[in-house]
């Protein structure tokens, strides 16, 4: 049986590495082949890359609202913060 890497902490990584950890979460979660105590710790570092993803999203989401095109068609930051 191949055996897959548990809980690791979170750090905070780039979206992509947390994306790629999330997918090898549910993998082995789909697999079948853990514990439950590795079950409920794969499951607590899910839940923490899943608000990571979601909050690095709407970061990103934030950004591109920003941007606006000129007269000219060429985009440009504004400065002018997002309102709620």
């Amino acid at each position: 049986m191949k055996q897959k890497k548990v809980a690791t902490k979170p750090d905070g990584g780039n979206f992509e590495q947390s994306l790629k950890r999330l997918e090898e979460i549910v993998e082995a979660l789909e697999e079948g082949s853990v514990t439950l105590e590795e079950v409920l710790q794969m499951y607590q570092e899910g839940a923490q890359l899943s608000k990571q993803c979601l909050e690095q999203l709407h970061q990103a989401e934030l950004t591109l609202k920003r941007l606006s095109k000129d007269i000219n068609g060429k985009f440009e930051l504004v400065d002018e913060e997002p309102r709620a």
